[in-house]
């Protein structure tokens, strides 16, 4: 998945308007402009459209975890310059204060089966014997149950 589609899924399932979002942004001491969160939610086609790098998009998760969980008492961690689907999946993770098995149920919302086991090892360090990559059908999964859960009578994300 491409980070706009992350960010525009993220986005819908927190109903958060443009507002929100620059303060989101805010939280983190990003300054960015209406129309720059407007380019990153149009879809590809558009000559508008910009790129949501993996570092504005740690940001905005960085700050979505802020919203909801409070913020960390001492120094900001920064925002990690590269992301991959296995961080997002960490920091949704966190943000939604979830379980792994609150995350088994989530994906089998979205019709993917997973067990405890399997979703535990998207959670583990690289160099682990039993580390998984995320492929991004199953972050695409989980945001489709997520916005099943948060927002059952919406639309279908993209």
């Amino acid at each position: 998945m491409n980070n706009n589609d992350i960010l525009r899924s993220i986005r819908y399932i927190l109903d958060l308007d443009d507002a929100q979002m620059i303060s989101l942004f805010r939280l983190a001491d990003y300054h960015l402009t209406r129309e720059q969160v407007c380019n990153w939610l149009k879809k590809d086609d558009d000559p508008t459209w910009q790129n949501c790098t993996d570092r504005q998009l740690a940001i905005f998760l960085n700050a979505v975890i802020s919203e909801k969980r409070g913020k960390k008492e001492g120094p900001e961690a920064d925002a990690e310059k590269r992301l991959n689907n296995n961080m997002v999946l960490r920091k949704l993770k966190i943000a939604f204060n979830l379980t792994g098995e609150e995350i088994v149920k989530i994906m089998d919302l979205a019709g993917l089966r997973m067990s405890r086991h399997e979703v535990s090892a998207f959670f583990r360090r690289l160099d682990h014997k039993h580390y998984r990559p995320c492929k991004d059908q199953v972050l695409r999964n989980f945001l489709k149950g997520l916005q099943m859960q948060y927002r059952p009578q919406g639309i279908d994300l993209p």
